[in-house]
């Protein structure tokens, strides 16, 4: 029985559709209240009893690097100052038992070349896949849950949820056989289909978990939609070969490489704070629609 000890996290993208902020620096690096994107996804992995993360970074992205790395001079001045919370929730960013490694993604090639350039590190080992801008809120969390269900079936999973039929041009989308509720065998993938093309309407987001021979497919890929070597083609050979699910995640996932789906999460989130929750629900319910509308 195979463990998945190691996670992937493709962040070497532009985050174009947040600029100017994503200018200098990585939209991984964007907070939700008091805690970047990618902190929220390192923690699921953590949870799930990944304990080697590695990121595939690229251009203006040291931040996310330093943002795990020990930070000597802000500790030694917040214990000059005996701000010993704050020392706390600095230190404890990642566990110490966790390794960071970094990998950089020579150019944009799509995601499925991301994942390709973890190979040296994952080599033969079944892996999770995750994508800090889909931020996932769930209990357990979403990959424990992914995890859970590759212990049993010993295959790869990937998380997916129902979309409206106009939006599946957004994602891959399955075509799959139910088994179970939350379960369905995967038969078919495409990538980012017209809506009179999809197969369904059921789309892979964020969360994956995949055998190392995906790797041997990601290999061979060429370029597909948008000039990329995309991991849906990769997924979709790979389903030739070898058993695949698609799982019904418990838990809500909010798009935060969208802009509203990055100020849903801001709500949500805010609303769940155990120090804003209360003070910030009565400020929500204070706005008219009026002041909710005033840029309109």
């Amino acid at each position: 029985m195979k463990k998945i000890t190691k996670a992937v996290f493709p962040v070497a993208g532009l985050g174009s559709r947040f600029l100017p902020a994503t200018k200098a620096s990585p939209k991984e690096m964007m907070p939700v209240v008091d805690k970047p994107l990618i902190q929220y996804a390192v923690e699921e992995a953590v949870a799930a009893g990944i304990t080697d993360m590695v990121f595939i970074t690229g251009r203006n992205k040291r931040a996310i690097e330093d943002h795990f790395d020990k930070a000597y001079e802000l500790e030694a001045e917040l214990a000059a100052h005996n701000k010993d919370e704050l020392l706390s929730l600095v230190q404890e960013v990642i566990p110490s038992h966790i390794n960071c490694i970094y990998i950089r993604q020579s150019e944009p090639l799509g995601l499925g070349h991301a994942v390709l350039c973890a190979r040296p590190v994952i080599q033969d080992e079944p892996f999770a896949v995750i994508l800090a801008d889909d931020l996932m809120d769930g209990y357990p969390p979403i990959i424990k849950q992914m995890t859970d269900v590759f212990r049993q079936h010993q295959c790869s999973v990937l998380a997916v949820q129902d979309v409206p039929r106009l939006k599946t041009r957004q994602y891959g989308i399955v075509g799959s056989v139910p088994l179970t509720n939350d379960l369905e065998q995967v038969n078919a993938i495409v990538e980012k289909p017209k809506p009179e093309d999809a197969p369904s309407t059921i789309a892979v987001v964020g969360r994956y978990i995949l055998t190392p021979r995906i790797f041997d497919y990601l290999e061979k890929v060429q370029a597909g939609t948008g000039g990329e070597i995309q991991l849906t083609d990769g997924i979709a050979a790979l389903m030739q070969e070898e058993k695949m699910l698609a799982y019904r995640f418990k838990g809500t996932r909010y798009d935060c490489g969208s802009k509203q789906g990055y100020l849903q999460a801001q709500v949500a989130f805010g609303l769940m704070h155990p120090e804003l929750c209360a003070e910030f629900a009565a400020y929500l319910n204070s706005l008219s629609l009026d002041d909710c509308c005033r840029g309109a």
